[in-house]
């Protein structure tokens, strides 16, 4: 299953200390960093947490570059994010049920294994 990149015009702002970040295609779509580079990661890390829960057909459309109108200090760069990644990363969890024989969960319990890291590296591992 190829991996879901998504890449977004991003406008970046030189402020007294920081760097503004605006993601025009994304509703909250702002965030800040030290620097250009922190400024970059922190734009991925926004992109990521607002886009997590959309559906994969539904993640909005980027804008025309030239559809975007900048101010004369204002730059604008793309940040693209592997989305399917950063959902592995960092996706909230979920409680499930499941079933097992007694014995092997006695067993795995002795031997300290956390059967949820089992269980979510193992349906990693199928869905490759």
């Amino acid at each position: 299953m190829a991996e879901k990149i998504l890449v977004y015009p991003v406008i970046l702002k030189q402020e007294a200390h920081d760097v503004f970040v605006t993601i025009p295609d994304i509703d909250g779509g702002y965030t800040q960093g030290d620097n250009v580079e922190d400024a970059i990661r922190m734009a991925q890390d926004a992109m990521g947490n607002l886009l997590e829960d959309v559906d994969g057909k539904d993640y909005p459309q980027a804008s025309n570059p030239n559809d975007l109108k900048l101010q004369d200090d204002e730059n604008l760069v793309y940040v693209a994010i592997n989305i399917d990644d950063f959902k592995r990363r960092y996706s909230k969890t979920v409680r499930t049920n499941v079933t097992i024989p007694k014995a092997l969960k006695e067993k795995a319990k002795q031997e300290h294994i956390n059967l949820s890291r089992v269980l979510t590296d193992a349906l990693y591992e199928v869905m490759r």
